[in-house]
């Protein structure tokens, strides 16, 4: 695949699973959003817990979603030569880990190291994502003792 190619494809792919993530993200945290007024204390520790759970799964969930789509984009192509071997990859090289047993033919290339540019940003955004999460949560449960001991 010529370099102009490979860029066109590797911007659909990350236009592709920045859309994703958004979406994923959004569904996420309207999922999240839920008020405790009113609702006893042992009630809204199990939810923020169950919060807590769902969003790392959710994460964990996008993330495989985003790199199923280039492993399957590989093997479609046959820039690799299995769907086994082309979503060890695209899982190794989108997490930015590398170990360079299974490489891609020279026309796929620099679209393997886009795609090792776009996980990092979106595993990034999901860290940043999870940390603001477990922050709110976190001053919710302050702010339910703080609560507690006034009464």
């Amino acid at each position: 695949m010529t370099l102009p190619a490979q860029l066109v494809l590797a911007s659909l792919m990350v236009t592709f699973t920045i859309g994703v993530h958004l979406g994923g993200l959004a569904a996420l945290l309207g999922l999240l959003r839920r008020h405790h007024a009113g609702r006893p204390v042992a009630y809204v520790l199990l939810h923020d817990s169950v919060g807590i759970l769902a969003a790392a799964f959710g994460l964990f969930a996008l993330h495989a979603i985003e790199i199923w789509a280039y492993a399957a984009l590989y093997a479609a192509a046959g820039a690799l030569g299995s769907f086994e071997e082309a979503l060890y990859f695209s899982t190794s090289t989108y997490t930015t880990i590398g170990y360079g047993d299974v490489v891609l033919p020279p026309g796929w290339r620099v679209f393997g190291a886009i795609e090792g540019a776009n996980g990092i940003i979106l595993l990034g955004w999901s860290t940043a994502f999870f940390f603001a999460v477990v922050s709110r949560i976190r001053l919710l449960e302050l702010e339910l003792e703080t609560r507690a001991k006034d009464d």
